[in-house]
């Protein structure tokens, strides 16, 4: 079938979905695929449920789209008050978008805006960490530290500094506690600051658990505390990242709950919607949204698509479900689940190098030797060949490589949806497992 649309690879051709069932999508030869990356960590409650469509169908029926410059509605009033009521002390208002890079943009531009405001413009650098990831937009790809993504793009990026990711498995001493190496990173974090001079940084960017290009990296104990007390001492913003493991996703409503660590600035976004509408958010400190009241009176940013009423819609029946449904108890147990039976499965497979991650965000680390932690030559696209033989099994899974710089390194993430069963872990894994096997099978003898 010739295609006119420009798909992300334009030398593989996709499967067409035609059907959804839950945690399965069903493709246009009748081939069915557990869903067990969420698509992108997205589809929170698996597909097609019938309480979201009811109320997307009846906010459509009422009023589809309304320009926020005109107009606010009932939906996303509602929407907004409920994310409030959940949200970390402090935040008082939310900033409707429509994906996780538009988040990341509004909040990199509110920071901004806030030192303005109150009478900081000299406060100009952001800090990030390597091998992050904020989204694809310019600013975005700006913090996000994923050489791979922003190399080509580089001449048109802001300048950003970054330090180390929080990345326990290959960078934590032999001599060091997992407090200590914490410690460790904030005193780089530390030195950051010290070398730009602590009065021009506007924020510090993070994901509380790292995503797509770490593979599931939870930060060890102490070292957001000490990044958010680091940050207070010089008046820097904490923007924390969760588009992708907030909502639910590591069995708290916000990742950052298990941290102890209240962030200025909160994007969300894939888990707030599920996947039934586009959406995204900034979740905003009261004091950010007084000084704006008090100074310019004005937020100087917008899309025409923000506080989309359909959009809202979708994700305030998300919500409620999640909460009727009482899915974080469902996340933490199915998520135990999930890390049991990877580890009984590939916990002593000779290329798993690493099994990590919180609730249902997991991620599997490959390596070629497990002793020296040695990587797989790139390329051969591990992770790729990974991807193939998942799909060929009827398993969605989300590999990537470049784990450890943008280029070396295979890892796999793990982000079915809070509704799995018993019986879809069980399947999930045996497949995986299967996949891991066969891709390893392919490549050269000389590995």
């Amino acid at each position: 079938m010739t295609t006119h649309v420009l798909h992300r690879s334009l030398r593989h051709k996709l499967p067409t979905a035609v059907a959804v069932d839950g945690v399965r999508l069903i493709d246009g030869q009748g081939k069915s695929y557990i869903d067990a990356s969420g698509g992108a960590a997205v589809s929170c409650l698996g597909h097609g449920h019938p309480d979201v469509i009811a109320a997307i169908h009846a906010q459509i029926d009422k009023i589809a789209y309304a320009h926020t410059s005109f107009f606010t509605t009932e939906v996303a009033e509602q929407l907004a008050d409920k994310l409030v009521a959940g949200a970390p002390d402090g935040i008082s208002h939310v900033y409707f978008v429509s994906g996780g890079s538009e988040a990341i943009e509004a909040a990199l531009k509110m920071a901004r805006q806030y030192f303005v405001e109150i009478g900081q413009p000299e406060r100009r650098h952001f800090i990030a960490r390597r091998q992050s990831y904020h989204g694809n937009t310019l600013g975005a790809l700006a913090v996000g530290g994923n050489e791979w993504r922003r190399r080509q793009f580089a001449p048109l990026l802001i300048p950003v500094t970054h330090v180390s990711p929080c990345y326990e498995y290959r960078d934590r001493r032999a001599d060091e506690s997992a407090e200590q190496y914490g410690a460790r990173l904030v005193q780089e974090l530390a030195a950051a600051i010290d070398e730009l001079g602590p009065q021009t940084v506007i924020a510090f960017v993070a994901e509380t658990v790292g995503g797509a290009t770490a593979g599931a990296l939870t930060p060890v104990p102490g070292y957001l505390r000490g990044v958010r007390e680091l940050c207070d001492r010089h008046g820097i913003l904490l923007l924390l990242d969760e588009v992708m493991c907030g909502m639910g996703r590591t069995g708290t409503l916000h990742a950052c709950e298990q941290d102890g660590v209240v962030p200025d600035l909160l994007t969300i976004a894939k888990g707030l919607g599920g996947g039934y509408q586009p959406i995204g958010a900034v979740l905003v400190q009261g004091k950010i949204v007084d000084a704006f009241e008090r100074g310019s009176g004005l937020f100087q940013h917008g899309h025409t698509y923000i506080g989309h009423p359909t959009a809202c819609a979708a994700a305030l029946a998300v919500q409620q479900v999640i909460a009727r449904d009482n899915l974080l108890d469902a996340v933490k147990r199915q998520g135990q689940g999930l890390q049991d039976r990877l580890q009984r499965k590939l916990g002593d497979h000779p290329h798993v190098g690493d099994l990590r991650g919180r609730g249902l965000f997991r991620g599997v680390e490959l390596v070629a030797d497990r002793a020296s932690k040695q990587t797989f030559d790139p390329t051969h696209r591990l992770h790729a060949r990974i991807k193939a033989q998942a799909m060929a099994r009827g398993l969605m899974v989300y590999p990537m490589g470049g784990t450890i710089d943008g280029q070396h390194g295979d890892h796999v993430l793990l982000a079915p949806p809070f509704i799995v069963t018993d019986d879809d872990l069980d399947q999930i894994v045996d497949r995986l497992a299967a996949a891991i096997d066969a891709a390893l099978a392919e490549l050269p003898a000389t590995r």
